[in-house]
């Protein structure tokens, strides 16, 4: 949408929010089935035998790092991580407080009201699971609800099909590719841009609610209705 200039020219629409707005900041997000917490150093090891169930190293393929070869690495990683404050890195841990995975906010840009979630590695343990969903929404919630952001991102490998499928059932938005975006591990990387706005957030929440419910699964757990057909629905 547009508005029309004194010149004829087509303008944006007046953005009424009050910028910047907060940074994100190191918090407890809590949900039903686990948490979102600040990366401790203390996390490493958890991580590391929660990683080691990949022993191929599936899920490293797209990072940025390659597989830690042993836990000290882990722990020095985990102990520089938690001091970076973009990206804002933060543990995913399930009701005992184990920590299954990590994600972050980076690319934070409060003066304009955008960040992006990324950094996501969860360990085999996490994916596929209601935690798994659950952390995104709080991630995205968080941003939303309590920050007041305009949008929020999500980009990856072009090639990383599970990533692109990920973004899509969480509800983003495709918006295009960037080729030759840069180069990870030596190798060219075409990346995938995705978002979702403010104005979007309120379907996503209540689609989101809806399947996180515990009523939405059988006794073995499984889902009775997807995501995707409760945000539409």
């Amino acid at each position: 949408m547009a508005e029309v200039n004194h010149l004829g020219q087509p303008v944006g629409l007046p953005v009424d929010l009050a910028l910047p707005r907060p940074a994100p900041q190191h918090l407890t997000l809590a949900g039903r089935y686990g948490a979102v917490v600040p990366l401790e150093a203390g996390h490493a090891d958890a991580l590391f035998a929660a990683y080691s169930e990949d022993p191929e190293g599936r899920g490293w393929t797209y990072m940025p790092l390659h597989p830690w070869p042993d836990v000290a690495t882990a722990r020095a990683w985990a102990m520089q991580a938690a001091e970076s404050e973009d990206p804002l890195f933060f543990a995913v841990t399930d009701p005992d407080g184990v920590a299954l995975g990590v994600c972050s906010y980076l690319r934070i840009a409060p003066e304009v009201g955008s960040v992006e979630v990324g950094f996501i590695h969860f360990a085999p343990p996490l994916q596929r699971t209601r935690l798994a969903t659950e952390a995104m929404a709080l991630m995205m919630g968080h941003v939303f609800d309590h920050l007041g952001y305009r949008r929020y991102e999500w980009k990856c490998d072009a090639l990383n099909a599970p990533s692109r499928a990920a973004a899509g059932r969480l509800g983003f938005t495709y918006e295009g590719t960037f080729r030759q975006a840069t180069v990870v591990k030596g190798r060219n990387r075409d990346t995938a841009w995705f978002s979702v706005i403010d104005s979007e957030w309120p379907r996503l929440k209540a689609g989101f609610e809806a399947w996180l419910a515990p009523e939405n699964f059988d006794a073995e757990g499984r889902q009775k209705v997807s995501l995707k057909a409760l945000r539409e629905g």
